[in-house]
């Protein structure tokens, strides 16, 4: 059995680990090609009607035959692997781990501020956020996974050693605003579905809920979490598809997005976001809730 913190969780960090890490591994294969199609609407610049749907989505093999359309939303999959997958045990394994530390530190605070039912909440955004803002240090896989998707022609057939030693500190371009979304995000995520837990579904031990339960409950977090996360994450993608010798900084991003595209533009791409890319959420986080449990009884 790994070591934990006495009294605070049963789960290892072991299991957390391996079951964040499956989950990762469960996502990728089934939603990179939604993750793409997602990734390449927000950059989209011009109007959906004007430039051609099919074109944005499968870019320079919109007119080519079926198969290879589809073979054409697999970019950057070995970023994407190393990404997701580290990403996933770091977030959903992580995010326990803050909290038990708030737990073992500041859980008198919480409770004298919001009360025991709702401290325990805040517990689990706030560990929630912190987590989000550290997950910073995965952004060159991100980096790489993004310009892949939406601009390979940023590559130039580079390959994954020389652009690190090549380009440096540009692959963390854009870290501000990536903790700038990550932190409300990851807040949404963790807080609503555990007041989905506590206050709906009647859950006071969250590593005792049902599959369904934390699906119920996982729908409520990722939909927070996209919807309170899209504007700042469009201002990310758009930094980071660009070439790596762009150096525009965000605000510029934001002043032109406002100015050529309304305030409307902040949200684009949210509703297919919610409808292809939050069931990957749901999925991945379901299944994470439901495996570490699962893998503490034998880890």
């Amino acid at each position: 059995m790994a070591p934990q913190l006495t009294g605070i969780s049963t789960d290892s960090n072991w299991a957390r680990g391996v079951g964040a890490g499956t989950a990762g591994v469960a996502e990728l294969l089934v939603f990179h090609p939604v993750d793409t199609i997602a990734k390449r609407l927000m950059s989209n610049k011009a109007k959906v009607s004007s430039t051609g749907l099919n074109a944005i989505i499968f870019k320079s093999a919109a007119s080519s035959p079926l198969p290879t359309r589809l073979l054409s939303l697999f970019p950057g999959l070995g970023y994407a692997a190393g990404y997701k997958i580290s990403q996933r045990i770091y977030k959903f394994g992580g995010q326990p781990l803050f909290n038990d530390l708030l737990k073992k530190n500041y859980k008198d605070n919480f409770t004298n501020v919001f009360g025991e039912r709702n401290g325990k909440l805040m517990m689990q955004a706030t560990a929630g956020s912190l987590t989000g803002i550290g997950e910073v240090v995965l952004l060159p896989l991100d980096v790489l996974k993004i310009k892949m998707q939406t601009n390979p022609e940023a590559f130039r057939g580079r390959g994954l050693f020389r652009i690190v030693a090549e380009e440096g500190s540009a692959l963390y371009r854009g870290w501000g605003w990536t903790m700038a979304r990550n932190a409300p995000g990851s807040f949404a995520l963790f807080g609503a579905s555990a007041l989905t837990k506590d206050y709906v579904l009647k859950v006071s031990d969250y590593s005792k809920a049902t599959w369904t339960q934390n699906f119920i409950a996982s729908i409520s977090g990722a939909v927070a979490s996209i919807t309170i996360a899209a504007p700042l994450d469009v201002v990310k993608t758009r930094i980071q598809n660009a070439n790596f010798e762009s150096k525009v900084p965000g605000i510029v991003v934001v002043r032109e997005l406002i100015r050529n595209e309304g305030m409307g533009a902040f949200f684009k791409g949210l509703t297919p976001k919610i409808l292809v890319v939050g069931p990957k959420l749901v999925f991945s986080y379901t299944l994470a809730q439901s495996l570490i449990p699962w893998f503490a009884k034998f880890i």
